[in-house]
């Protein structure tokens, strides 16, 4: 899956286009770490993958930022969990 994350700062959401379809990880930056609150992936792509995608992609670009991170987000804390590289990133 080659398709590119967008971090829409204005909506502070990170998204993934795919056949028309938006996958999405809300954010909120908080003591100068990034909250992740919700992800959502829809229906149509369900059980592809996409939001193991999704959260990787997120993870290696706050990693590239030296990001501090909070998962929120049930599905963000149990990718995190299950993928001890990214443990230097989080807080919390």
């Amino acid at each position: 899956m080659a398709n590119e994350i967008v971090d829409n700062e204005a909506m502070s959401r990170f998204e993934l286009s795919i056949e028309g379809e938006l996958a999405l990880a809300y954010y909120r930056h908080q003591d100068g770490r990034i909250v992740l609150t919700h992800t959502e992936v829809p229906q149509a792509l369900s059980g592809r993958g996409v939001g193991t995608h999704l959260a990787r992609s997120v993870f290696d670009i706050l990693r590239a930022r030296n990001a501090r991170v909070i998962a929120k987000c049930p599905f963000m804390a149990a990718f995190a969990a299950k993928h001890p590289e990214y443990n230097s990133l989080l807080d919390g």
